[in-house]
C-alpha cells in the first residue's frame, strides 16, 4: 500500500471515530435564528416529565458548523459543538462559582426541551452534549473585549496609530507582547456581519436606552475581573488567555419586560470560537503563536487565498480530512486541558 493510501485510510478512519456530524437543525420550535455556529430557539413554558412547570427560555444548539472570514464552511468538524458546549458551560458554572458574574445557564440536559420539539431529522440523541438552555435575557448590543496581549485586529490598529479603540499604548510593542494591564476595547456589530471596534464612549453611546455610563462602567468592572480570573485558572492549566469577549444582557420575564438592571452573562463564554488561546509552554513573542482556536483552519485558507483558489467570499472551500481532524484536535486539546477529560 502506498503512503498516500496509508495516509488517507489513515484519516479515514480518524473520521469516523468522530462520528456523525451536526450541520444543522430543524426543531418544532419557534423564534428559529441560524447563526455562524449556534442555531437558537426559544422553549415555550411547558411541563415537564415530572410534571413540573418549566418556564419559557431560551435554546442554544451548537452546531459542527465552522466559520472563517465570515464565511460558513461547507465541511462541519464532527464533534466541535459538543467540545464547545462543554467549554462553555465549565465556565459559566466556574464564573457563578466565583462570584464573578450571574449567568444565563439553566442547563444542559436535552431533557429540558420537550419531547414535541424533536423531528426525524432532529432528535433528542443528536442533540446530547450540544444544547444550553438559558435565561430569557434583551442582549446589551455591546461585545465586551478584553485583551492582555497585542494581536489580531488590537496590533494591526496599534502598528498604524499607537492607540487601540483610542488607548494608547506604549511604543515599542511586538506582535503577540503582553500588555502592561489588560484593556477593555468594546466591539459592536456592523452591518457586514465584522466585529467593528468602538471607543468606550461610543459603546455608552450604543446603551443609553439600558444605563449608558453606569451600565458601561460595570461590564467593564465585570469583564475585567472574569478576564483575570479565568486568566490565572488558564495559565494554571498550560494555556494563555491572549483575549476573549463576553456578551451580557439584561433579564425579562415572559412578556419581555426587563426584571432586573444587573447584567448577567449570556451566550458561550470563554471557549476557543470568543477567545485567544495559546500554549503557554509554546509563547514567544514577535511572532504569532500556536493556538488551540480556528487558526489552524484560516492558515490553511489564507495558503488558498495567496495561491489563488479562493478569494475569501462564500461559497467556502471544501476542507480536506487532514484539516478537519487538526481543526478538531486543537479545540479537543483546550477541553482537555481547561475542563479534564
Amino acid at each position: 500500500m502506498s503512503t498516500n493510501a496509508t495516509t488517507h485510510e489513515s484519516h479515514d478512519n480518524r473520521l469516523s471515530e468522530l462520528g456523525p456530524a451536526v450541520f444543522e437543525t430543524d426543531l418544532r420550535l419557534p423564534d428559529r435564528r441560524e447563526g455562524k455556529v449556534r442555531d437558537t430557539y426559544t422553549i415555550p413554558a411547558h411541563e415537564d416529565h415530572f410534571g413540573h412547570h418549566v418556564p419559557r427560555a431560551m435554546l442554544m444548539v451548537a452546531s459542527d458548523r465552522i466559520s472563517a472570514f465570515d464565511v460558513i464552511m461547507p465541511d462541519p468538524i464532527p464533534g466541535k459543538g459538543r467540545l464547545l458546549t462543554e467549554i462553555a458551560a465549565f465556565w459559566l458554572r466556574w464564573i457563578e462559582d466565583q462570584g464573578l458574574s450571574p449567568t444565563h445557564l439553566i442547563g444542559t440536559e436535552t431533557d429540558l426541551i420537550p419531547e414535541s420539539a424533536f423531528t426525524q431529522s432532529t432528535t433528542q440523541e443528536m442533540l446530547e452534549g450540544r444544547v444550553t438552555i438559558g435565561r430569557l435575557c434583551k442582549v446589551i448590543p455591546v461585545e465586551c473585549v478584553v485583551r492582555g496581549y497585542l494581536e489580531g485586529s488590537g496590533l494591526k490598529e496599534y502598528n498604524e496609530t499607537g492607540r487601540v479603540c483610542g488607548i494608547q499604548l506604549p511604543e515599542g510593542l511586538e506582535q503577540c507582547d503582553k500588555l502592561p494591564e489588560p484593556i477593555f476595547t468594546p466591539a459592536t456589530k456592523a452591518e457586514s456581519g465584522h466585529d467593528e471596534n468602538i471607543s468606550f464612549q461610543q459603546a455608552i453611546e450604543h446603551v443609553e436606552d439600558l444605563g449608558g455610563e453606569t451600565l458601561m462602567e460595570r461590564l467593564r468592572e465585570r469583564s475585567f475581573n472574569i478576564y483575570e480570573a479565568a486568566s490565572a485558572y488558564a495559565k494554571d492549566h498550560g494555556i494563555i488567555l491572549a483575549d476573549t469577549k463576553f456578551e451580557f444582557g439584561l433579564p425579562i420575564d415572559e412578556d419581555g419586560k426587563i426584571t432586573s438592571h444587573d447584567p448577567i452573562l449570556i451566550d458561550e463564554a470563554l471557549t476557543p470560537d470568543s477567545s485567544r488561546f495559546w500554549p503557554a509552554a509554546d509563547y514567544r513573542p514577535g511572532r504569532a503563536q500556536k493556538s488551540f482556536d480556528k487558526q489552524y483552519l484560516r492558515e490553511y485558507l489564507e495558503l488558498l487565498t495567496k495561491s489563488g483558489k479562493w478569494d475569501k467570499t462564500p461559497p467556502g472551500p471544501s476542507l480536506p480530512p487532514e484539516v478537519v481532524i487538526g481543526t478538531h484536535e486543537r479545540y479537543q486539546q483546550a477541553r482537555d486541558l481547561l475542563v479534564g477529560h
